[in-house]
């Protein structure tokens, strides 16, 4: 029974000690008056007076028990909340004025809160003319960063990241080594470099190195930022393509020049000595013809090889890139600034081409028709072949003869560098074209087969601009290799998650079915870093439990395992100390026997966090707390990996004036005052 009590709330210690002395002199009180009555056997008023006499003891200590509850313990609950919200945030809402004894207190609190905002305020309205400069600049920045087309990294002295822009994030699309504070060698580990930025000049001197990434190659323009402190600009470009043509057509090609050579001069050879024989006869002059004969079929087979390699090269140029078959005909619409409107008919699919090439051919052909035809309406199509995309521009009549397919492809495109002819855009997309009725004895189509890819689905949306593309606040922030456990909690790199599972008997086969997370960077929460992976459990998911969650089977069928996901989880989390609230369950739940991934990196815990400084308030859950700090969850996301990971991350933000009102500043002591809070029940469920 102590053991049991010596684990509640001290709250509810104290009201089961008030009660049980109140029992027990209601009880005391009943045995004496009977003892009393049963020896002095007193009558009518006497023995009324007896009985209440006997029990006024323990009526007394429960009544006033009952008033100090009332009137003091539960406003000071109360004063202790409003306060823990007022240090989170001073604009916090008002729910809890003095009241009882401690009413007297309203006045004084309201104007110590005043006095503080009018502080703030002061302090706001001081620089209020820097901080609306800075926000322009911001602005301008960010403005900037979305519309250049080149990806951009920023890396400070120890080259963890302070800035990209969305073009580096598009090319780093689903690497989780991207991101504000991360190491530059988590994104690119090449050793060449590395050596290269430590040896950058400090005029600002460009130097270039490439880079291999995954499966392609990049080409890294490195400069060191001119007066800053060692910062480093890194201005990236895939070229993969040409690498590749590099290293393959046009290797052969260089390759073939040597043996080209050679024949040409056995031919000449062969030639001088067979013309100083004159007309003589002999088994010299036929030797010299099969050498003649020889080199001249291996110089044919060589041209041909070589016209091969050309057209190769042609066909893999670098413009040739993947076209969602709907932009290309609205880019033609939009050309054509409404002259002759093409509407895509039948589903849109991906192809491969030089996007502005085929404008400028179909516009040239739109003339064409309008010459000769002066179709009403037209309209795009694309059919799927075996290896080909069939692009079809459709009108209403004849299909064009073959002389006017000759003529048009005749045609000089001046819209396009050295003027092709429509000819020579269809070679070097490897392509013909020819025109046909359709089977309605309507409509005639012009077809163009051109190169298929292996996408499929529409292209994504447009994504949001970024609420941050940089914080050159990390630059203040220690070494990334300096002692972890004496970092400020400020310049702490947090990852806050959490996970959604089958159930709660995670010893008896419970598993994860969605991680989600979102990182703090600088005491800044990072609004679109974050991890969110749905997870095939490899059974069904219980009905019970997806009340809860809300994840059906249909949910994660397909979704990758748990050992699929936890390296892609654990590569997220790189260098930062992780958070969870109730985190036991969580590591638990992500470390199952035979998980091979381990995840040692110290752990912050906001649920003993708030046990621990407020030991006497009830409610430490993620909801009463959210309510408690004024967070609020979004519609729809309670329940959900990634939405209680931010509101945790929130939490946790929202706690940190608190510790450092504490004189809690570093990693150390807020993991000794965790520890404080950890119960044998917590220490058991880890």
């Amino acid at each position: 029974m102590a053991r049991r009590l010596s684990g509640l709330p001290r709250r509810q210690r104290l009201i089961g000690l008030w009660l049980l002395l109140s029992g027990i002199s209601v009880f005391g009180g009943a045995t004496f008056a009977l003892w009393l009555d049963t020896l002095f056997q007193p009558q009518g008023l006497a023995r009324l007076v007896l009985w209440l006499g006997c029990f006024s003891g323990g009526g007394t200590i429960f009544l006033v028990g009952l008033l100090l509850e009332r009137q003091l313990f539960t406003p000071l609950r109360h004063l202790q909340v409003q306060l823990a919200r007022l240090v989170a945030n001073p604009d916090a809402r008002e729910d809890y004025p003095p009241e009882g004894w401690l009413r007297a207190l309203g006045p004084d609190l309201v104007r110590v809160r005043d006095a503080w905002r009018a502080d703030r305020g002061r302090l706001a309205t001081a620089h209020a003319e820097g901080a609306r400069s800075a926000a322009r600049i911001r602005q301008e920045l960010e403005t900037l960063l979305q519309v250049l087309d080149t990806p951009l990294l920023l890396c400070d002295q120890h080259r963890r990241v302070l800035l990209f822009n969305q073009a580096a994030e598009t090319l780093f699309e689903d690497h989780h080594g991207l991101g504000l504070g991360k190491r530059l060698e988590s994104l690119l580990p090449a050793t060449s470099l590395q050596d290269a930025l430590g040896q950058l000049p400090r005029d600002g001197s460009p130097r270039e190195v490439l880079v291999p990434c995954d499966e392609r190659w990049l080409r890294a323009v490195l400069r060191r930022v001119p007066g800053s402190h060692g910062e480093t600009l890194l201005t990236l470009s895939d070229t993969t393509a040409a690498w590749t043509s590099e290293m393959g057509a046009r290797a052969e090609l260089l390759d073939s020049l040597p043996r080209l050579r050679r024949h040409s001069a056995s031919l000449t050879s062969a030639a001088d000595a067979l013309s100083s024989l004159g007309n003589a006869s002999g088994e010299m002059r036929q030797r010299l013809e099969r050498v003649i004969d020889e080199e001249s079929q291996s110089l044919g087979q060589d041209i041909e090889q070589l016209a091969a390699l050309v057209e190769q090269m042609q066909h893999e140029g670098e413009r040739l890139v993947p076209l969602w078959s709907n932009d290309l005909w609205q880019a033609l619409n939009e050309r054509r600034n409404g002259q002759v409107t093409v509407v895509p008919v039948g589903m849109p699919a991906w192809f491969k081409g030089d996007a502005t090439a085929l404008l400028v051919l179909l516009g040239s052909l739109i003339d064409s028709l309008q010459q000769q035809r002066s179709p009403q309406g037209l309209e795009g199509e694309v059919c799927l072949g075996n290896k080909r995309v069939y692009l079809d521009l459709i009108w209403r009549g004849a299909p064009l003869s073959e002389r006017q397919l000759t003529e048009w492809q005749q045609q000089r495109l001046d819209d396009l560098p050295l003027s092709p002819r429509v000819a020579d855009v269809l070679r070097q997309h490897a392509s013909d074209a020819w025109s046909l009725a359709d089977d309605d004895g309507v409509h005639a189509r012009l077809r163009l087969p051109l190169p298929a890819t292996e996408r499929v689905g529409a292209p994504r949306p447009a994504t949001e601009p970024r609420p941050e593309f940089h914080d050159f606040g990390i630059a203040e922030l220690p070494p990334p290799d300096a002692e972890l456990a004496a970092r400020p909690l400020r310049a702490l790199e947090v990852v806050a998650f959490d996970t959604e599972t089958t159930g709660l008997e995670l010893r008896r086969g419970d598993t994860v079915i969605s991680i989600g997370a979102c990182r703090v960077v600088n005491a800044r929460l990072l609004a679109s870093e974050v991890f969110d992976m749905r997870v095939d459990p490899g059974k069904p998911i219980p009905p019970a439990s997806t009340a809860i969650h809300g994840i059906t089977d249909a949910d994660v069928a397909g979704a990758p395992p748990l050992p699929v996901v936890l390296p892609r989880f654990r590569d997220y989390v790189g260098d930062a100390v992780i958070l969870a609230h109730n985190a036991a369950f969580d590591l638990l739940a992500l470390q199952p026997p035979g998980a091979g991934v381990t995840l040692d990196m110290p752990v912050l815990d906001t649920l003993l966090i708030s046990r621990a400084l407020d030991a006497s308030l009830d409610g430490h859950d993620l909801d009463s707390l959210a309510e408690r700090y004024g967070l609020s969850f979004p519609p729809g996301t309670r329940h959900t990996a990634l939405g209680d990971a931010r509101v945790t991350a929130e939490l946790w933000l929202a706690l940190l004036p608190r510790l450092e009102a504490r004189g809690i500043e570093t990693l150390e002591q807020a993991l000794a005052l965790q520890n404080s809070a950890l119960t044998k029940e917590d220490a058991c469920a880890s």
